[in-house]
């Protein structure tokens, strides 16, 4: 990308985790007096929808990755470079950030519906009943893994189905808030974690929801290079011109024969009228 391209891909990327905010964390604020389980099913909804239609509407602009544990894996396998990742990362934390921020215009600090009602504290991830921090790093990092394991077979393998890619990658996340959001939280976004953590000035355990993403996404990252991804490249080929059908199969192409050249036809002789 040029320069003209390059500050509306940086905007997309505030954007991906700006909605991604507002509607998961409007969903838990929303959903907290729901029968237990029913809240947990419209979180993960929430989230995975969130990004999958941001990835449905934005992923022809920036790439889509809208989660510095993505761009950060993307960065350390070479499919993008520092200067844009850089960017992306502080795009995504504002991102998460300003989200954060507009919920507590939206929604009031006490009552019924109250951003900082007990269990929800403006959505911020924490530690369930009796989970050690290993445990949770653990938990961020095998979510993490999965996610970033379907970017890279459904959006990043020039053989995958991109078609169906923002709709794999919702699934996953809302797969992973099912699994581990009585656990963690199921941020697998440190720009989801931290944009609340700075409104709501609750730094808890901040680093988990760094180290753990990061760590499952350059392991998922690395993996689907080395293993499945074609000629280690997870751009598209470029288009070349149709070689022959037994160059494309690593044979030697063999001259057909030449016909011998006929003798040229010698005229006939005409006979003499003379007789001897």
């Amino acid at each position: 990308m040029n320069d003209r391209d390059f500050w509306p891909a940086v905007f997309a990327e505030f954007l991906g985790p700006f909605t991604l905010v507002v509607a998961g964390v409007g969903a838990i604020i929303s959903t907290q007096n729901l029968a237990d389980g029913g809240n947990l099913v419209a979180v993960a909804l929430a989230h995975g929808l969130a990004i999958g239609l941001m990835i449905a509407a934005l992923g022809h602009v920036s790439g889509g990755q809208f989660n510095p544990a993505v761009t950060i894996s993307l960065l350390v396998t070479g499919e993008i470079g520092v200067t844009r990742a850089v960017s992306y990362i502080v795009a995504q934390v504002l991102g998460g950030t300003a989200g954060a921020g507009v919920l507590t215009l939206v929604f009031p600090a006490l009552g019924p519906m109250g951003r900082n009602n007990p269990g929800v504290n403006l959505g911020l991830p924490g530690l369930g009943p009796d989970i050690s921090v290993s445990g949770a790093l653990i938990m961020e990092a095998l979510m993490t893994f999965f996610l970033v394991l379907v970017i890279f077979g459904t959006a990043l393998d020039p053989r995958g189905p991109k078609a169906i890619a923002p709709l794999a990658i919702g699934l996953i996340i809302s797969m992973d808030i099912l699994t581990g959001g009585r656990v963690t939280g199921a941020a697998m976004n440190p720009a989801r974690a931290i944009g609340p953590a700075f409104v709501q000035q609750d730094f808890t355990n901040w680093w988990i929801y760094w180290v753990g993403p990061i760590i499952g996404g350059v392991i998922a990252a690395f993996l689907y290079k080395s293993l499945w991804l074609p000629g280690n490249r997870a751009s598209l080929p470029t288009m070349r011109r149709k070689a022959p059908e037994s160059a494309s199969r690593g044979t030697t192409a063999t001259p057909a024969p030449v016909a011998p050249t006929p003798p040229p036809v010698q005229p006939p002789r005409r006979r003499s009228s003379r007789r001897r």
